[in-house]
């Protein structure tokens, strides 16, 4: 393959085009940044663990029937996935208390909610990706009544199809984000990734974070936290569960 050049890096992954029009070749780089982007660091190994597990949660909520962007993986820390046109809206879907929702409405951290929570967030760096309801989305401009249905059901079909199946490799699926885009024949997807930057998931025994947390609250141990999580997807040996 000759090599091309980059269309795009972000904090996490730097996207490059193929020799296909239709899809993408993401990497997933070892940086790890909180606090819009305030702490930084280096954590060899982080983004191949990152790259196996969302290629692995991609393929669980295909075999559910949600529709992804995923195509295949590509080398250790890298995937193939279809060329979308992003939605500028991030979804979050909380199953327990945790993060800005406990610093906003004053919960106690792990508190159960009675239902899960839908929450928006405008994809805007510049902005630090503020909070947005369905009526700003719709007001502005940044995406349809209907589109942003569609992402809303989408998400929680995601939130539906791991649970049950976090819950039986022992891990909570506390929250997540998503982020969702049209391919080239107008169909909505699944973008992104789903992987221990942008989920919470806590042992269920533990309750101790497998996730991004390590690094935000300074806990230490991120790449073994996330190699946890890549172990209990994947198995001991990367084969299966």
């Amino acid at each position: 393959m000759i090599p091309l050049d980059k269309l795009y890096e972000g904090k996490a992954k730097i996207v490059y085009p193929t020799e296909r029009l239709d899809e993408l070749r993401i990497v997933f780089k070892d940086d790890a940044t909180a606090g819009d982007g305030a702490k930084r660091a280096t954590l060899p190994g982080k983004g191949q663990l990152n790259a196996a597990i969302s290629a692995a949660l991609f393929r669980m909520v295909e075999e559910e029937g949600v529709p992804t962007h995923f195509v295949r993986s590509d080398g250790p820390d890298a995937m193939i996935v279809r060329k979308l046109k992003m939605v500028p809206v991030e979804v979050v879907v909380r199953n327990l208390a945790a993060g800005s929702l406990v610093r906003r409405l004053g919960l106690q951290t792990g508190a159960t909610l009675r239902r899960p929570i839908l929450e928006h967030n405008l994809k805007n760096d510049a902005l630090h990706d503020p909070w947005v309801n369905a009526t700003h989305v719709e007001a502005l401009g940044i995406a349809s009544a209907a589109e942003l249905a569609e992402a809303d059901d989408m998400a929680m079909r995601v939130n539906q199809a791991l649970e049950p199946a976090l819950a039986a490799r022992g891990l909570i699926l506390v929250d997540f984000k998503l982020e969702f885009g049209r391919d080239t024949h107008g169909a909505m997807r699944l973008g992104d990734e789903i992987s221990c930057d942008t989920c919470r998931f806590w042992d269920s025994v533990s309750r101790t974070p497998l996730d991004k947390d390590r690094f935000r609250q300074d806990l230490g141990g991120v790449v073994e936290a996330y190699r946890e999580v890549w172990r209990r997807l994947l198995g001991e040996d990367g084969e299966g569960a």
